[in-house]
């Protein structure tokens, strides 16, 4: 199960594969009338769409033609309803009046508020998991993700190997994900981290090129720190702090690529999405 955790937040960009997860497998032990094949066919379909989507085939606010998707994507209507009524949870895509489906566009402050849940939720996990008590093995996986995370850092901005900090940096998130206990946390969790943008390596690719971002590594490694220690040391309100703190670091890297460098944004996956009137 680790493993399976670990991969899919190695793959994410944009939206949190680890609830995509979550999502598709609520979905499958809550429908009565979907069968497995279906569903499997709409989860390859929506995967198909949002790559499609956050690569800019399709622009924000432009209709999607069922017939026309059905020819594109290989499958039939009913598990493309599926399939669009998945990318409707996760808020790519938004029903029209008329009926169909369109795709969403991003306002500054709804990607703001994505990253501002996401702190908010995993500041809750680190405070219970630092007053309950941490599982042996998330903790384990931290502190391997951290050590590893050390030696990218100190590589300096110059020679960072990104891939593997990315790396890294997903396989820290998840170690802290893993300490959600009960059912109630790890579906919100799901559900915060299937919102556009809020996922923990969001945009990170786009912003490798700024100076600035690179050197800001080196404090996001230190709240890594911080956080582990925090929670380790049974310190609930600073570990809660830590991270909250950790996901408004992210958000200020964000605002950063978005407000400064619109040559860089432009380049990003997804950020096609996000409207930049009044930025």
């Amino acid at each position: 199960m680790y493993t399976q955790i670990y991969e899919n937040f190695r793959k994410a960009r944009i939206i949190g594969k680890f609830a995509q997860s979550c999502i598709h497998d609520v979905m499958a032990s809550e429908s009565h009338t979907v069968g497995k094949s279906v569903l499997t066919q709409s989860q390859r379909a929506a995967s198909e769409l949002r790559d499609r989507i956050l690569a800019g085939q399709f622009a924000a606010g432009s209709r999607l033609f069922e017939v026309e998707l059905s020819e594109t994507l290989g499958v039939s209507r009913t598990p493309l309803r599926e399939a669009l009524g998945i990318l409707e949870f996760e808020g790519l895509l938004e029903r029209r009046k008329g009926g169909g489906f369109s795709v969403r566009a991003f306002s500054f402050e709804d990607v703001r508020d994505a990253i501002d849940l996401r702190g908010l939720v995993e500041g809750t996990i680190a405070r219970h998991a630092a007053e309950r008590g941490a599982p042996a093995g998330a903790l384990e996986r931290m502190r391997a993700a951290a050590l590893a995370l050390d030696a990218v850092v100190a590589a300096g901005d110059a020679d960072l190997d990104f891939d593997l900090y990315t790396r890294h940096n997903g396989a820290f998130h998840a170690g802290l994900h893993e300490m959600a206990g009960s059912s109630v946390m790890r579906r919100e969790l799901a559900h915060v981290l299937s919102l556009p943008f809020a996922n923990p390596d969001v945009f990170l690719e786009a912003q490798t090129g700024i100076a600035a971002f690179r050197r800001s590594l080196v404090i996001t490694q230190a709240q890594h720190r911080d956080l582990l220690e925090a929670i380790e040391a049974r310190q609930g309100a600073r570990a809660e702090f830590i991270a909250r703190e950790h996901a408004r670091q992210a958000w200020r890297n964000l605002e950063a690529l978005l407000v400064l460098d619109r040559h860089e944004a432009n380049g990003a996956m997804g950020l096609q999405l996000i409207a930049m009137d009044g930025i």
